[in-house]
């Protein structure tokens, strides 16, 4: 279950390419908590760990 929750933020972080630091949190979160109802999991927890992904690509500490 947890591999399948990492899988899906990482996925965030792929489809977080957006124009806008606005536009990659909301994104990022989208689809985190997507991914986490998606796997029964808590759909607040995953939009916070897409956003934090989205963030961290976005930046450049996991991007570039």
């Amino acid at each position: 279950m947890h591999k399948k929750f990492i899988a899906l933020a990482l996925a965030a972080v792929v489809l977080a390419g957006c124009d806008t630091l606005g536009e990659t949190l909301g994104l990022g979160a989208g689809v985190g908590a997507a991914g986490a109802a998606l796997v029964g999991g808590d759909p607040v927890t995953g939009a916070i760990v897409g956003a934090g992904a989205a963030y961290a690509c976005d930046t450049g500490y996991i991007c570039n």
